[in-house]
């Protein structure tokens, strides 16, 4: 009887935990046993294995194995378990030296033949690996440059089983990742520019101001008039993710499976665009082991919802956690996650079902029920949680083929620093780091307004019946538009432009 144990690691979540694979190889009836809260692709995996070892590994040993995936009590899922099964079902039969896995952290799915295939989450493994004290790591050779990422890993990628046997041996020792690889990735440039706008000078403002101060926006016009042109730039006048955001925003990623072939890491800020027909899971995230959902995948980025009142209700009134508290709670039998979502929320929608509402050229047909019905379809409470609502209006032809071209991504992305730094400024001794996220607290100290500011804004809350939340927002918004403006105070000016971004609370007219 022999017993053996290596190391690798488990998702829950976007997060990873270290798990102990324990391998008893004793004298009984041939027999292979996974125990330890295994997820169904664990439990194929004996088959996996049993071949790879019989096709690259000199045979499974014909005795009683039993592996244990340690601690117990955790749930254990993925397919990156059998690399260090595999090593540590050899170890306990004596084909590798008794501390060959030492201080080492194995990860990889095995074919038949004894090939190592990648694996999804590979990030978050090195960052618990880091966390836990272990310094080397055999991955895949797809993965290699991934987990390079994190500092101080020895990264050793590996492409077959017997590779890995004579590395561990001793005999052939695999080649260290060259970290220096990974690093000469560049931003891709992106032909998704401001400049490409004609006209819609407001709307352009508008996500000028939601870069800044992380606004959230609604953008109400008929069809063709740019609502989704304009939101796929966003991206491109917000501020470059630092090294931080960048490896938090690829773990959610690469747990998700979304990062393309050869992909290593995100270089721009993500933006998710999900379709109407989207799951409660889908967008939030979801199953019996909680996977992230479309707000995280557009964690530091933008998530786009097109055509906003085609969304069940039932979906869109999950997204009021995520606005608010910038996380999801998800809650399920087998485990309770949190997924971050600290993104801008852009939606873009018709003002009535046939998108002419207040067209002057082509005439409405809908009735006032119909669109009091469809835009019943967007609770109040999510309303709320939008600070920015503009109306686009159609563009007329001369602004299609005549309009001046307006400035570059670049031009704008400036100011939009410039104010994010005046904000970093302002909450340096706090959590807060952008005017969205502000307390209630933040806003009485931050946004002081004159007596002839209050009056504006008395009379635009009783005007336009406007929430406690609504009415933080406005001052919100204003607090960045004076930030853009680099102004210290907030002037009634501000505050003004800030009021006139709030226009689907005012009542309807036909």
């Amino acid at each position: 009887m022999s017993t053996a144990a290596t190391q690798t690691a488990s998702i829950l979540g976007i997060d990873a935990h270290v798990i102990e694979v324990e391998a008893d190889v004793s004298i009984g009836l041939g027999s292979f046993n996974i125990v330890g809260l295994p997820d169904s692709g664990i439990r194929e995996s004996r088959d996996r294995i049993t071949a790879s070892l019989n096709n690259a590994a000199g045979g499974f040993p014909i005795r009683k194995v039993i592996v244990n995936l340690a601690p117990a009590d955790l749930p254990k899922v993925g397919t990156g378990f059998d690399l260090p099964i595999a090593c540590a079902i050899l170890q306990a039969s004596k084909r590798l030296p008794e501390m060959a896995c030492q201080g080492q952290m194995l990860v990889g799915e095995l074919s038949l033949e004894g090939r190592i295939r990648p694996v999804n989450g590979i990030l978050a493994m090195t960052l618990a690996a880091k966390e836990a004290g272990i310094t080397e790591m055999i991955v895949p050779f797809e993965n290699a440059a991934a987990a390079a990422l994190v500092e101080g890993m020895q990264i050793y990628p590996a492409g077959l089983l017997s590779e890995v046997i004579a590395h561990l041996q001793g005999e052939c020792s695999l080649t260290p990742f060259n970290r220096t690889i990974g690093a000469e990735a560049k931003i891709p440039e992106t032909d998704l520019d401001f400049s490409d706008v004609k006209g819609q000078e407001t709307a352009k403002r508008v996500l000028e101001i939601s870069a800044a101060g992380k606004h959230n926006v609604l953008f109400n016009g008929p069809p063709g008039s740019g609502k989704s042109m304009l939101a796929k730039r966003l991206p491109s006048i917000l501020p470059q993710m630092d090294f931080d955001e960048a490896i938090e925003a690829t773990k959610i990623h690469s747990i998700a499976g979304r990062l393309k072939p050869g992909q290593d890491q995100l270089l721009v800020r993500p933006f998710q665009s999900p379709h109407h027909s989207v799951s409660n899971a889908g967008l939030i995230g979801g199953g019996s082991f909680p996977r992230p959902g479309e707000v995280s995948l557009a964690h530091h980025g933008v998530l786009f919802l097109d055509e906003l009142p085609e969304y069940p209700r039932s979906v869109l009134d999950l997204l009021r956690q995520p606005l608010e508290d910038r996380q999801v709670q998800i809650s399920r039998a087998k485990a309770s996650l949190q997924f971050p979502t600290d993104f801008i929320l852009v939606a873009a929608m018709n003002p009535c079902p046939c998108g002419y509402l207040g067209n002057q050229k082509k005439p409405c047909r809908c009735s006032a029920g119909q669109v009091e019905k469809y835009r019943g379809r967007i609770s109040g409470p999510l309303l709320d949680r939008i600070d920015l609502q503009v109306e686009m209006p159609a563009l007329s032809y001369d602004e299609m083929n005549f309009a001046a071209a307006g400035e570059s991504s670049q031009q704008i992305r400036i100011r939009v620093e410039q104010a994010r730094c005046r904000q970093i400024a302002r909450f340096n001794k706090t959590s807060t780091r952008n005017n969205a996220n502000m307390t209630h607290k933040e806003v009485e100290r931050f946004c002081q307004l004159s007596a002839e500011g209050h009056q504006l804004l008395r009379q635009a809350l009783e005007t336009l019946r406007l929430s406690g939340r609504a009415h933080d927002s406005i001052l919100k918004v204003a607090r960045t538009i004076a930030d853009l403006a680099g102004a210290e105070k907030l002037e009634v000016a501000h505050l003004a432009e800030a009021v006139n971004y709030r226009s689907l609370d005012r009542e309807l007219t036909y």
